[in-house]
């Protein structure tokens, strides 16, 4: 670039020969006396290279290990499990070959990444469950089930010392909390796997401790967009509208409008239509007092993989505090976050 500049201007180049004059050229042939030096330079330089290069191998942080453990996917016949299975197999995690369910499906068998899975309804779970943990004791359960289901699972993992990953929201959460505690049992729960809007919570979270507060008087808007199928208020949603509350905003739960119905979210939100069937578009508008200040965030999720991703990462996070016999054993997904050994 320098030399392009140069070549273009002349004048240029005359004032920087002005202000930087060139030093004479070396001779080819140094002068007896200098050969010594010479070599202990070059010897210089390479123990320096050297010592970079085993600085930098040193320095450079382990790759996460390879693990493999069994898993259970509760349920794998919703979109969500089935989502989670697959991403668990191809982690190379062993997908235990059961699962409840109370979908019928052909043969009470559905097959997962050509692995056929026995689908059972979850009034057996009790019956079925102590044998397969005796049959792969470094079990660890997934669960995305339904919202009435989420306190009568947890109470029976916690029966069974079953150590679980949450996914499914709904149910009451601080009994589900006080379950898991009581039990003493290793557990991730979180109404959020999606590992960049757990990220994106952690911030508002940070914000609303920093600044209580930051927005009292500002009237909030919230809408969410999910499939037909999703039958509660996100609890992602829940999260976000709870740290606009401590930043001193108003908004009752009820005000949230959901929106459910293909049309709207097609014409209204802008769902694609190949997305009807799963999606998690999120937005949160405020208003100051006086109409003259608007903030708006919004996070839109089309599709279920980086929710799967984040379930298999908590999984494995999950496992290696296990085996390291960690003394903390109720975590979220922020602790997985901060653990950074994700995929």
């Amino acid at each position: 670039m320098l030399s392009a500049t140069i070549a273009a201007h002349p004048a240029a180049a005359t004032a920087l020969r002005r202000r930087y004059p060139l030093r004479p050229r070396q001779p080819l042939c140094a002068p007896i006396g200098t050969a010594a030096k010479r070599q202990w330079m070059a010897t210089a330089r390479l123990s320096v290279t050297n010592a970079l290069a085993n600085l930098s191998v040193e320095s450079a942080p382990a790759a996460p290990p390879k693990l493999s453990f069994p898993i259970l996917v509760n349920s794998c016949t919703g979109k969500m499990g089935k989502a989670v299975a697959e991403a668990a197999v191809s982690a190379g995690l062993q997908l235990v070959p059961v699962s409840f369910s109370a979908m019928e499906v052909p043969d009470g068998k559905i097959e997962v990444c050509d692995r056929e899975i026995c689908i059972h309804d979850p009034s057996e779970s009790e019956k079925i469950l102590p044998s397969i943990v005796k049959e792969y004791p470094d079990l660890i359960v997934v669960d995305y089930t339904v919202p009435d289901a989420v306190n009568a699972n947890s109470e029976l993992y916690c029966k069974l010392g079953l150590p679980f990953v949450m996914g499914t929201t709904g149910g009451n959460r601080q009994l589900l909390h006080k379950t898991v505690h009581d039990a003493n049992i290793y557990a991730v729960i979180s109404p959020q796997m999606g590992k960049q809007v757990v990220a994106f919570l952690a911030a508002m979270e940070i914000m609303s401790e920093q600044f209580p507060g930051a927005f009292s008087g500002y009237k909030l808007e919230v809408m969410e967009s999910h499939q037909a199928t999703k039958l509660d208020i996100s609890g992602t949603a829940k999260a976000v509208i709870s740290f606009f509350q401590k930043l001193g905003v108003s908004f009752d739960m009820n005000e949230v409008k959901q929106v459910r119905d293909p049309e709207e979210q097609v014409t209204l939100v802008g769902v694609p239509e190949e997305h009807l069937g799963g999606h998690a578009f999120h937005m949160y508008h405020l208003t100051s007092p006086d109409g003259t200040v608007s903030f708006e965030f919004q996070h839109n999720v089309c599709g279920r993989s980086i929710y799967a991703e984040g379930t298999v990462d908590a999984a494995m996070f999950l496992y290696t505090k296990i085996k390291s016999g960690a003394s903390k054993k109720l975590y979220d997904m922020i602790d997985v976050l901060r653990e950074g050994n994700m995929r």
